[in-house]
């Protein structure tokens, strides 16, 4: 029996989870892929899924798609929109959505893998089909790595993936060598001295600090990195006090630092920690601000070689006009870790999932609209279809040009 692959992602949608909470999800995975005649582990790095065709010789290609939600709240307004509730890693009650269209790689890759079984007669190799937990936190795969993965299944000799972004249905983006940012999140914990709001020359207000801490680390980029160098850094969070007529002992600061470059990368947290300690030294603190890394993404590089050749692949499924070259891009992943611990190359591709009547005025003017959801965005939504079958026929393209053609 065929799945309908819509009904599966509307489901998924409905039903988001947390990261390493993707038990649901990992048993509709599992059940599906067991149906198909493939041999499946599940439980590696927690809540990841593995399924394993061996037919005959050939190459080992992994495909990869990740499974987790993001703590949002969903207004897309959809008949089949989120509702669902989480408790996240600190124990807090959480709204959670699929923000991020993890559950349109689920899909996708489950369609891929039905669809290569059912034609295997015309391939050999080994195919494995990867459901990854916890991109989102960062350490879903550096964990099935840890939990024994290449242990588990064999090693592959490529490692494929892709992710649906706000850019039109029907096509795919793939950039060649640094395709996406490091990332690092972080946590500054900067120190002061409570007291009553009337009367704030008897305290150290770490308010003031966290406001004058963040207003100089947006210095960083705008006049430490040369124009040439490439970085982000934001404070997404700021967290302090009970009341207003209480000034708090302690504030806390939340990052996110993105950089396409090792040694922009280390400039820019050095000068993180300069500036805490520096704006700390000056308002008095009684300590130094604790400083505590907290999510840590790789650079994702495609390897050149075999992104010419898969995207070549891409090309001749999709139409030579629907496979671009997006650039540089500041989100960031982790299924690079994948490919480094197998020895393997990787090449990951962008899945254009918004409406393409959004896009009308874009040859005229040059310019993208940016006025469409992106991901993590409360209202990202893509379209079903042709979001669907084109992520589909990407993957199994993509899978069948490393696969050993058996046809004559």
């Amino acid at each position: 029996m065929t799945l309908d692959l819509a009904a599966v992602y509307r489901d998924l949608h409905e039903h988001p989870e947390l990261s390493f909470q993707e038990h649901r999800t990992a048993g509709i995975v599992a059940e599906a892929l067991t149906s198909f005649g493939l041999i499946v582990t599940t439980g590696i790095g927690r809540t990841g899924v593995v399924g394993v065709l061996e037919n005959g010789a050939g190459p080992t290609v992994l495909l990869r798609a990740d499974m987790d939600g993001l703590p949002v709240l969903e207004v897309t307004g959809l008949p089949y929109a989120s509702t669902a509730r989480g408790t996240d890693h600190e124990g807090n009650d959480m709204p959670v959505m699929h923000a991020c269209g993890h559950d349109v790689h689920v899909t996708c890759l489950l369609g891929a893998t039905e669809r290569l079984v059912a034609d295997r007669a015309s391939w050999s190799g080994t195919l494995i089909a990867l459901f990854q937990p916890a991109e989102e936190w960062g350490g879903g795969a550096e964990a099935m790595v840890a939990d024994g993965l290449y242990d588990r299944v064999p090693k592959p000799d490529i490692v494929l993936g892709q992710h649906v972004a706000p850019f039109p249905a029907g096509f795919a983006g793939v950039h060649a060598g640094v395709a996406m940012a490091a990332a690092d999140s972080l946590s500054v914990r900067l120190h002061g001295t409570g007291g009553h709001g009337s009367r704030p020359e008897t305290t150290v207000d770490p308010v003031y600090l966290a406001a004058s801490t963040t207003v100089r680390l947006q210095g960083i980029v705008a006049r430490e990195l040369a124009a040439t160098d490439a970085a982000v850094v934001t404070v997404g969070q700021i967290h302090a006090g009970t009341k207003s007529n209480i000034i708090p002992a302690e504030a806390t600061l939340g990052l996110s630092v993105r950089s396409f470059d090792e040694t922009v990368r280390t400039k820019v947290l050095a000068a993180i920690e300069r500036i805490a300690k520096a704006e700390a030294a000056a308002s008095g603190a009684p300590r130094e601000p604790e400083i505590t890394f907290e999510e840590s993404f790789p650079l994702t590089v495609n390897e050149p070689a075999a992104t010419e050749r898969t995207a070549a692949a891409l090309r001749r499924a999709l139409g030579e006009q629907r496979v671009i070259d997006p650039g540089l891009v500041s989100g960031s992943e982790d299924v690079g870790v994948l490919a480094t611990a197998a020895g393997a190359p990787l090449v990951y591709w962008f899945l254009g999932g918004a409406d393409p009547s959004l896009f009308g005025d874009a040859l005229a003017t040059g310019r993208m609209p940016d006025d469409i959801p992106s991901n993590h965005s409360p209202f990202f939504a893509p379209l079903i279809e042709p979001t669907l079958d084109v992520g589909v026929a990407a993957l199994v393209a993509a899978a069948r040009e490393w696969l050993d053609s058996t046809e004559a």
